[in-house]
This record gives C-alpha cells, structure tokens and sequence, in this order.
C-alpha cells in the first residue's frame, strides 16, 4: 500500500466483567480482593480430583440482569462448556465457559460522542453486541524482579460475563467510550464494582485496519488485559499506527495477540492468535443446561433500576439540569442518589448541583460501588436553606460548607456558633459602597466614562469589604443607584 493511503479502523471489545457475588461461579468460596495469596480455595476451584461444579444462582441473576439493561436476547436454554487450554493459573487444566450456546445473543450499547468536524452537537452511536456470556475465571501469576513465578489461585473460579462487541468502533476514543459507559450501565446496575486497577473489569481489543471505503476487514490483532481507559485509547491507537506503518511499507498484519507497554507507548507481540479449535470446546458434562424460564427473565426485568443515559435525560428534562451537569451528576450511583435526596429535600436542583459540583464532588472519595461523601443530603438542603431564607450569603454558605464537612454538625447550629449572618440593612451597605467609591477613584472616573462593566469591579470590593456577608442583591442594587447605572 502507498504512503498516505486513507486507513479505516475497525475495532470490537471484549469485556470481562466480574459479577459482586459473595461466592465464585461454581463453589463456596469467598470472591472477596486482596486476601492472602491461595486462601479462598477449595477442592472444586484447585480442579482436584472428583470435585463436582454447583451453579452459583445470584451469579445467574446478576448476569441476566446485565443482558436484559443492554438489549440482548437472553436464551431460554444455555449451555456450559469446557475451553481447553493449558496454563499455570488455570488448575484444572480447561475453563468452564459458555461457547457455541451463550445465555445472552445481541444487545447494543448507545455511546455519546464529541461533536464531529464542523458540527455543534455531540453525537450518539449505538455499537451492536454480538453476545455475552458466563464463564469462571482463572488465577494470577505473580513474577519478582529474580525471574521466579508463583501462582495465586484465590481468583480462580470468580464468576464473570464476557460481553463480546460487534466490530462496529472506528476510533481509540470511540472505543474508550464504549467502555466508560459499559462501565456506567454495570456500576448502576450494583453487579460490577467498575475497577480496572484491581481487574474487575478488563478488556481485550480486537483491532484491523483497511483502506477506507473498503468493507472486506483486514487481519484482526487482539491486544490482550487492559486496565484503564486512558491506555485503552493508547493501546488501540499506537496498534491502529503500527498496522498503517506494517502495510505502507510493503509487509502483511499477522493475526497475532500482543500486550501493551505503557513505559514506551507500543504493543508487542505475545502469541499467535489462538482459534476456537484450538481450545477443543466440548459441553461440560458435570453441569446440565441451564434452563431460563420466562417469568424468572421477567422477574430480573422488573428489578432493572434506571440507567445512567435514563437518568441524564430526566435530570435534563424534568429537573432543569445542563446536559454537563447531568453528565457529572451521574457518574456514580451514590453521588446520583445524594445529589436526588439533597434536591428532593431542598425544592431547587439547580442550586443544589451547582454547590455540589463547586463544593462538594472535590471532596468526594469513591471505591468501587462505595462513595465517601462529606455531608449529607439534610445538611446541605440546609446550608442551601440559610441561603435562601437570607440568614447567610452564597460566600459564608461555602464556608460553612467547609467548617461543617466530615463532621455531621447541624449547618444551622454551627452558623449561630461562629456569628455568621448576612447583612441586609441598606444604610449599613450604602455606607460601605460609598467608602469602596471614594477609595477607587480612577475606576470611578472610568465607570462614569462609560466603561459599565466595572460595576462588577465595585460589587467585588465590597462584598470583599464585608468579608462575603452583604447581601448580594442589595449590594448590586445600591451600587447601581449610587453610579447612575441603575435601569
């Protein structure tokens, strides 16, 4: 191919996504992180001899859920199968997955995109699903710096779906997008707790390219165990340059699975690409087929809560919110829920996101589905209240904010207790804005010359003067009567 050709991306994710059940896919044992290495084993998940698998059923719930929020048909009859491969973390020998009957076909995910080239709005792209399906996953080999390997089996047999995407991404961002907002519909849903650091959810990139206008795809290249979204946009976008660069000078993409090095910004080359037939798939026969009747599918249907996309239109539509607002206010199903109570409590959304975007979220600290957050919804309905019922200014309910956070003090109590009050009376402001007037003379003269927009230059001085507890309405309105500028 020529130096310069025009080159179209194709790219579809697999995800792996852990399911928050207690215990794993097919045992007792505990799933929970960070246990010492081998303790949450068993005869079953270490693949000993005669141990038989039990279906963990909250993990059948947790991932029926997880196909019905993103569309997909979940399938009456499923089947469990053996894929065959031989590794130090995989105790048994094979896997137990899903293959050629997945519980779940098709599904799609809506993703929203920046505006493209020349245009105002973002858009919105829905990337199809091929499947998602169940399976356990393997352990963890740990290397030291002295080239000795141990392996950790405590996450060997950790119940997992794997939501397999349609080729349908054309871009690195598209894909990091994709990938945030599956993250999103899983958070909310309460089965995944989003964690990449910890591989909780991890990610595989299938990655081509082909000259543009094109429809045949070109040779597909998995980039294998990616864990944030910042390198899954790296990873796929230093792949998508190495593909342009192999073909431009005359050599062929080898279907291949690389891994990604964040220290020099490359992919490298791992294996070649394994095939279906190389994990010699047969259907398990310690389990039988997993039988989904309709009123159970219906049952998981109704406990579905709202998604994160529901939920931005309605803080749009029905509360007042800018789409930005609604787009921050909804990252996390804590922050979301204490932003709706603080509103519900308080009468005015607006107001109360504006505070917590400004004030609070810097505060806030986030663990998986887990939030730390400063107050609560009753004390900041209540700051919000002192605000609007004059007793305090927009300046002193901040710092009211800050006095009160972490601590669970009432905002009112504490306001009484360090003498904070706004000032209303009207002489007592006039007095202070003629003195700020007669301390800035050279602004003065430019204002009355015309140069209007010093009157926020007046406003600041004074609310500054009284340290943030003039009452702002008042301050602006006797500064426009005393500086003819009043309408």
């Amino acid at each position: 191919m020529p130096i310069g050709q025009s080159w179209e991306a194709v790219i579809g994710l697999e995800v792996h996504a852990q399911l928050l059940t207690v215990s794993k896919l097919f045992c007792a044992c505990d799933t929970t992180f960070g246990a010492p290495p081998n303790t949450h084993v068993c005869p079953t998940c270490l693949g000993l001899p005669g141990a038989l698998p039990a279906l963990n059923a909250e993990a059948v719930r947790m991932a029926v859920k997880a196909a019905l929020a993103l569309g997909g048909e979940v399938q009456a009859q499923s089947r469990f199968a053996r894929k065959n491969y031989f590794y130090p973390d995989l105790p048994k020998g094979y896997q137990i997955s899903q293959y050629d009957e997945p519980f779940c076909l098709g599904g799609a995910l809506e993703i929203t995109l920046p505006p493209a080239r020349g245009e105002g709005n973002s858009r919105v792209k829905v990337a199809r699903l091929t499947r998602i399906h169940m399976e356990e996953d393997a352990g963890k080999n740990l290397h030291d710096v002295f080239g000795s390997s141990v392996v950790d089996l405590n996450r060997a047999g950790v119940p997992l779906i794997e939501i397999v995407g349609e080729p349908d991404l054309r871009s690195s961002e598209e894909a990091a997008e994709y990938l945030r907002a599956l993250r999103e519909e899983l958070v909310f849903l309460g089965i995944n707790d989003g964690n990449l650091e910890e591989g909780s959810l991890r990610c595989d990139a299938n990655v081509s390219i082909r000259p543009a206008g094109e429809s045949k795809l070109g040779t597909r290249v998995e980039l294998k165990n990616i864990n944030s979204f910042r390198f899954v946009e790296k990873a796929i976008g230093s792949e998508i340059e190495r593909q342009k660069d192999v073909l431009e000078t005359g050599g062929r993409v080898v279907a291949e699975t690389r891994g990604w090095d964040e220290n020099t910004n490359t992919t490298y080359s791992l294996r070649s690409k394994e095939t279906a037939q190389d994990y010699r798939y047969f259907p398990e026969p310690d389990l039988p087929p997993l039988m989904l009747d309709k009123d159970f599918i219906e049952r998981m249907r109704a406990e579905l809560g709202e998604s994160p996309r529901q939920k931005r239109v309605r803080f749009v539509e029905e509360l007042g919110l800018t789409a930005q607002a609604a787009a921050v206010l909804s990252q996390h199903p804590r922050t979301s829920a204490f932003f709706e109570e603080a509103a519900m409590l308080f009468g005015e959304p607006r107001k109360i996101a504006n505070f917590i975007q400004s004030e609070v979220l810097r505060d806030v600290t986030t663990q998986g589905l887990q939030a730390k957050i400063p107050i609560s919804s009753q004390q900041l309905a209540s700051i919000l209240g002192l605000v609007r019922s004059g007793k305090i200014s927009g300046k002193q309910a901040k710092e009211l904010y800050a006095k009160i956070k972490f601590t669970g003090h009432d905002p009112v109590t504490m306001a009484l207790e360090v003498g904070m009050s706004q000032v209303t009376d009207p002489k007592a402001i006039e007095e202070v804005c003629a003195k700020v007037m007669a301390d800035n003379p050279k602004q003065l003269a430019d204002l009355k010359a015309g140069k209007t927009v010093l009157l926020g230059f007046f406003v600041g001085q004074v609310m500054k003067a009284t340290k943030g507890s003039a009452n702002p309405e008042i301050v602006n309105t006797t500064l426009a009567r005393l500086l003819g500028t009043a309408q």
